[in-house]
């Protein structure tokens, strides 16, 4: 197996550089049109201004203004950075040691960088905050859905931890705060077929086979409200928030389900209501199994009042480069 290039640029923010490879063809005279048509999102201006300070830099060093286009090359260099509104929540350690760092991961913290979210994430923020610059995730949580969320320290044992997500060989519970419905028969397993589209916000729901199942236990509940144990035994985007609200009890603080409403980036008012809650799995080196147990807690449930009184104040910031 061919060794992947060490970049030469070192991380920023805790992310690390960009890199692309040039094509074996071409009619760019410079590497500078190549550039200006790789990236059409990013305005000429910029890029003339990047090659200029030096920082685009290739195997060889600094990519000039002027530079003749070199096919099969490797180029590296560092995006600018969204005007983000920090997310005004800390992240809780849950557990760290050589091989594995698990968190609580706070509502409205996106789990990587993505979009309009890249500083304001958990690995950028947990690579900085304990200098760990390989630190990955071994799988995602949405950005609403707060909860365990596991990271693996070193990257020659990420693609192991990884793979106990993709076979499904992590049991994963939730909990959720939705309406309480008397008629509903519970425990209940929800099996459908979702469908996600690229660019189509939300997930939904068709006839055919079935592709995602959860098993929903009723915990408690009181004043028309309950708290709601979640079993999946699939990952589906969404499949927590669409199965809750075909059973008639969307899951409080949902944006998307059953309407969705558009809301400001930093409006961090009314939280999704869903807790990744526990994490068991036997681990793929030591072969013990391992269990983790989230220490946070659904608002809605522990004092529904201060969480239906929450108003959204903005707090933006500056950009950063």
């Amino acid at each position: 197996m061919r060794r992947k290039l060490k970049s030469p640029l070192p991380q920023r923010h805790g992310l690390d550089a960009v890199r692309l490879r040039t094509p074996a063809e071409s009619s760019w005279a410079t590497m500078r049109d190549h550039l200006v048509e790789r990236l059409p999102r990013v305005d000429p201006a910029r890029i003339d201004a990047m090659l200029l300070e030096e920082r685009i830099v290739g195997r060889n060093g600094p990519i000039t203004l002027d530079a003749p286009f070199v096919p099969e090359e490797f180029l590296w260099f560092h995006r600018d950075l969204p005007d983000e509104a920090p997310v005004p929540f800390e992240i809780g350690i849950v557990h760290r040691d050589d091989e594995l760092v698990v968190v609580d991961k706070p509502h409205f913290l996106a789990t990587i960088p993505r979009g309009s979210h890249i500083l304001e994430t958990a690995l950028v923020r947990l690579r900085r905050d304990l200098d760990l610059p390989a630190l990955s995730p071994a799988h995602r949580l949405d950005r609403p859905t707060a909860g365990l969320l596991m990271f693996v320290v070193r990257r020659e044992r990420r693609g192991a931890y990884q793979t106990l997500f993709r076979d499904r060989r992590v049991r994963k519970t939730y909990e959720a705060v939705a309406p309480h419905d008397p008629a509903l028969t519970l425990p209940h397993t929800v099996e459908s077929r979702i469908v996600k589209e690229r660019r189509v916000i939300r997930a939904y729901e068709e006839p055919g086979p079935t592709n995602a199942v959860t098993h929903v236990e009723l915990l408690a509940h009181r004043n028309g409200l309950a708290r709601y144990r979640l079993v999946p035994e699939t990952g589906r985007t969404h499949q927590l928030r669409v199965h809750m609200n075909g059973l008639g009890i969307p899951i409080l603080g949902d944006d998307f389900f059953p309407e969705l409403t558009e809301k400001p980036l930093d409006d961090f008012s009314r939280p999704l209501q869903l807790l990744a809650s526990t994490l068991e799995f036997r681990d793929p080196f030591s072969g013990t199994m391992r269990r983790f147990t989230t220490r946070r807690d659904l608002q809605a449930w522990t004092s529904y009042e201060e969480w239906a009184s929450q108003q959204w104040t903005s707090s933006r910031t500056e950009g950063r480069t």
